[in-house]
């Protein structure tokens, strides 16, 4: 996709390279598809923390890319830099060899269980406790997606200079490594749903707190700090739930699904957040909103059954 798009000389090959091929490339290498195969590398009381790391990695990726591709920019011009980034994603293909072999949990039964995808899709169907999950990450997805895509047009409405909201979101970006590290381990150590609970809710009294007190870029700063914190910690908790609940050998498309919910969730924070400032001249109701369905996230974790289903746990104790 880098490359079609570095050599592209019409618009058709733009949509190509940097539309249909990039996207399908960064579905492709996502967490829905690295995580479950870190998941099968690890022994069980290590997965949570190999989630964490995982997510983590991911965060220190998106927070190193953008100097290292201004650098580029500023030293080679847009076409260049582009096949230098494409030449660094091919490391990637590198990296992922080990991933291809089985892991350590290939003789495990929630491994070598005869469930077919579709049986898989039907069990998760019918199991509300999955959508509860689906449901936490679509929000999760809403209140990223608009702090990304907002949050500097609302400190300027608010009277900042451009600078801050860079720093802001440089400060989300960095403790969000901190954050997903934090959690991978906490994830292993304590009930996911209850810690997911907690992320959601702390969440949501975060947002309050930054509406309802006066603004100064020390406080905005604050804000980005305990949002970083927060920011992609939600992963390793619900990806470990899925890989928790219904075993590895699905768990890719199992986890797909629920990062899907997020990915349309990001796609509705944005246009929302657009749309009611077009109509209302502001996003305070988008800050509240999110603060109010975060809670509500809070809630309905608590209610998650995060034990295997049944078919699992027969399978385990016929082992």
């Amino acid at each position: 996709g880098l490359y079609v798009t570095a050599n592209a000389s019409g618009a058709a090959e733009l949509h190509i390279g940097s539309g249909f091929l990039m996207g399908m490339g960064i579905a492709a290498t996502g967490f829905g598809v690295v995580l479950p195969a870190m998941a099968r590398m690890v022994a069980p009381e290590k997965r949570a923390f190999a989630l964490g790391l995982g997510s983590a990695a991911g965060s220190a990726g998106q927070l190193l890319v953008v100097p290292v591709a201004q650098s580029f920019l500023s030293a080679y011009g847009w076409s260049s830099a582009l096949l230098l980034l494409a030449a660094c994603a091919l490391l990637m293909v590198v990296c992922a060899l080990p991933l291809a072999r089985d892991g350590a949990t290939s003789n495990n039964t929630e491994s070598n269980s005869g469930q077919t995808a579709k049986q898989a899709l039907q069990e998760a169907g019918a199991y509300s406790h999955y959508w509860l999950l689906v449901a936490g990450f679509f929000v999760c997805g809403f209140q990223l997606a608009f702090i990304t895509v907002h949050m500097p047009a609302f400190l300027s409405d608010k009277g900042f200079e451009p600078d801050v909201a860079v720093m802001s979101l440089a400060l989300i970006g960095l403790f969000n490594i901190f954050g997903c590290l934090l959690s991978g381990s906490w994830s292993g150590k304590y009930s996911k749903k209850t810690l997911l609970a907690y992320i959601y809710g702390i969440r949501a009294i975060v947002i309050a707190i930054f509406m309802l007190y006066p603004m100064t870029a020390g406080s905005v700063y604050v804000f980005a700090i305990a949002t970083g914190l927060l920011w992609l910690a939600t992963v390793p908790p619900t990806s470990g739930l899925v890989g928790q609940m219904f075993g590895l050998k699905h768990m890719g498309m199992l986890y797909g699904i629920v990062f899907l919910s997020h990915q349309v969730g990001s796609f509705c924070g944005v246009w929302l957040g657009g749309y009611l400032y077009d109509t209302t001249g502001s996003y305070d109701v988008v800050w509240w909103a999110a603060s109010a369905i975060a809670m509500v996230t809070a809630i309905i974790h608590l209610f998650i059954d995060e034990r295997p289903v049944a078919r699992l746990r027969s399978e385990t104790s016929l082992a």
